[in-house]
């Protein structure tokens, strides 16, 4: 089946007709390049015609019009010629370079400038005058300039099709990488607000359950100190939640909301024994380690802080102890409680806290492990053990000990 012929251009069209109608219209006035031809002045309707012609291959087959065009020139300088003739002949061999194949596009300057050159050298050795190099400059005007200049055109417009790729895929990477940081973004603030929250939450949702199943004034009392207190706690954090927010949007008038350190441990240890839980802190950090970053503070103390949220909502009672270790190049978080069925109200848990918890030691380059481990000791015989290895200078992330 024969392939099907591309539509020619709108603008090559266009050329196409220019170009014969003024070449038609030298032939009608008898303007003439050459004299004393073997062919008569109708014969250069004939190559004007076929040049015309192919002017509308120029952009869907650039190649094959040149090659046409060429046998067209050839046959041409066997006539008194003509001026269109010879001009579209130029476009063709510019066309040729521009949207011909990059082989071609390499190929057709380096062509058309070794035939500028035979041509010279062989009218000079043929005439014998100066005048020879006229030829050659006018077969560098009809080949080589036109060529030359479309190889330049294609370079510029492959550079600008460059730039315009790199302008489109470092927009698509910013855009991603605002994705990302949305996504980042997101993510912290939500442990955030689980972190700061859900303890009290947790708290206030136990002892209300407690003062509505005993019927008992003094603990219904009890109960109500403890959720006025967590309660007061809790919008303490959200307004803190809210100042961090403000301050990430840019707003000056925000007042600066300070990060939980681990100097800030005893206050919520005695918190959590207010809520009910019998815990031990053990912080066995030397007075002169080196300072710990402000995210490992942070990540160490909401750990520690939703460790305890955990043992409030889910342990049995007993003893909850709190571990602080720094080593060389980490800072090493344990916290163990009593693992087995829980009498009384739960509140309900969602799995958040343990994700929340991986996810900041990942952050930062550490570890994390948290599940039941045997324990003799324990009343039943296990423990809920959390170990979370942070780690302190950038170079030992990814090392365990």
């Amino acid at each position: 089946m024969p392939l099907p012929l591309a539509r020619p251009d709108v603008v090559d069209v266009r050329i196409a007709f220019a170009s014969l109608t003024s070449g038609v219209v030298l032939w009608a006035l008898g303007l003439h390049m050459q004299m004393d031809r073997p062919l008569g002045s109708g014969w250069v309707l004939l190559p004007l015609g076929v040049m015309a012609a192919l002017e509308l291959l120029r952009r869907t087959a650039p190649q094959c019009a040149l090659t046409l065009g060429t046998l067209a020139l050839v046959a041409d300088q066997f006539t008194p010629g003509n001026l269109a003739t010879v001009v579209m002949f130029t476009d063709l061999v510019y066309a040729a370079v521009l949207y011909g194949t990059p082989a071609a596009a390499r190929r057709i300057p380096v062509t058309t400038g070794l035939i500028t050159v035979a041509v010279t050298i062989g009218f000079l050795a043929w005439f014998r005058e100066p005048e020879a190099l006229l030829v050659g400059a006018v077969t560098a005007l009809v080949s080589f300039t036109p060529a030359t200049t479309g190889a330049i055109v294609r370079n510029h417009r492959e550079a600008a099709e460059m730039a315009r790729l790199r302008a489109e895929q470092t927009a698509l990477l910013a855009e991603k990488d605002r994705a990302q940081a949305v996504t980042a973004e997101r993510a912290r603030m939500a442990r955030e607000l689980h972190d700061m929250v859900a303890n009290h939450l947790s708290a206030i949702a136990i002892h209300s359950t407690a003062a509505l199943s005993l019927d008992d004034p003094k603990t219904t009392r009890d109960a109500l100190t403890v959720i006025r207190e967590n309660s007061v706690e809790g919008l303490a954090e959200m307004r803190r939640l809210i100042g961090i927010l403000r301050d990430s949007s840019g707003d000056r008038d925000a007042e600066p909301a300070a990060a939980p350190t681990l100097d800030g441990l005893g206050a919520l240890v005695r918190g959590a024994r207010t809520n009910g839980l019998d815990v031990q802190l053990d912080d066995a950090r030397a007075e002169d380690a080196e300072p710990l970053p402000a995210p490992v503070e942070l990540a160490a103390y909401r750990i520690v802080q939703e460790s305890l949220t955990n043992a409030l909502k889910h342990a049995p009672p007993g003893r909850v102890t709190v571990a602080l270790t720094q080593r060389p190049g980490a800072l090493h978080v344990r916290v163990t409680s009593p693992y087995g069925d829980t009498p009384g109200p739960r509140a309900p848990g969602s799995g958040a806290g343990l994700v929340g918890m991986r996810e900041r030691a990942a952050l930062l380059g550490g570890t994390f492990e948290a599940g039941p481990e045997a324990d003799p000791d324990a009343p039943g015989g296990k423990v809920w053990h959390v170990h979370a290895r942070l780690p302190i200078d950038p170079a030992d992330r990814g090392v365990t000990e």
